[in-house]
């Protein structure tokens, strides 16, 4: 993979601060707008929206790109349970990506808006390990979530996309959803809202790449986190350092690719 410090230069700083007033009056709060073009895909003046992020990978996504001086805007269900996120200087933002309407009103609330970065990160993972033990609620709402959310997303958010600079979008996935990987079976509604997700993010790659557009699907690994739990082999930190590894090192040319967070490719 290239650099992508060069397709991660911020818009001129009129236009970016522009926006990040407009952000500013849209969530409430101030952000300190850069002065210039970026010349580190690390520095000020970029911004990152990350659905699911007031817990686990989210949040240390959050926790990561605030610290490397990124503009944050965290999505949350429940805000009001968010108190980390806050911490972190975010804008937080309301959003269920399974209520159109939700989503809806995120999109006109950052109406103007450039967003650089978009990570669908929000998910669920039922654990129906037998096709008898299948509750198709469940499977229901791992599609719904993990899958339609993402497209709601993106779909929502593309105004915006259009309008930054780097034009990227990452959704979170799973190498369960891996078709040439699954050899053992089980994760019924979870492999599958997967796999979908990651058609998507290729078909989204090839319609778009014209555009100049980055969409790719990374697999976190296996993360200590309420999803992954207290067996797992990585700590959030470990696997945010290495997904946003993998993030800035795309080019074009990866675009409607799946990655692990090592960045190492893995097949579909």
């Amino acid at each position: 993979m290239k650099t992508v410090n060069s397709r991660l230069l911020a818009v001129r700083a009129g236009a970016k601060l522009m926006a990040i007033t407009l952000l500013a009056l849209a969530t409430g709060c101030f952000a300190q707008p850069n002065g210039g073009p970026a010349s580190d895909a690390r520095s000020a003046g970029h911004t990152v929206l990350i659905t699911g992020a007031n817990r686990g990978i989210g949040l240390e996504l959050a926790r990561q790109y605030a610290t490397a001086g990124w503009q944050v805007i965290g999505t949350a269900r429940k805000p009001d349970k968010a108190a980390a996120l806050r911490t972190l200087n975010a804008h937080v933002l309301q959003l269920d990506v399974t209520d159109q309407q939700s989503v809806d009103r995120i999109a006109n609330d950052l109406a103007n808006v450039p967003i650089d970065l978009l990570i669908n990160n929000a998910g669920i993972l039922p654990r129906l390990h037998s096709i008898s033990d299948v509750d198709f609620d469940d499977v229901n709402r791992a599609m719904a979530v993990n899958t339609i959310g993402p497209m709601r997303v993106t779909r929502a958010l593309l105004p915006n996309l259009r309008s930054g600079g780097a034009k990227t979008v990452v959704n979170i996935t799973s190498q369960l959803g891996s078709i040439a990987n699954n050899s053992g079976g089980g994760f019924y509604g979870y492999r599958e809202s997967k796999a979908a997700l990651n058609m998507f993010t290729r078909s989204l790659a090839n319609e778009l790449r014209a555009d100049g557009f980055i969409c790719v699907v990374v697999h976190p690994g296996w993360v200590q986190t309420d999803m992954g739990g207290a067996n797992a082999t990585l700590t959030a930190q470990e696997s945010v350092e290495g997904i946003r590894g993998v993030i800035e090192n795309l080019s074009s040319e990866d675009s409607g690719t799946f990655w692990n967070y090592d960045g190492e490719p893995l097949p579909w």
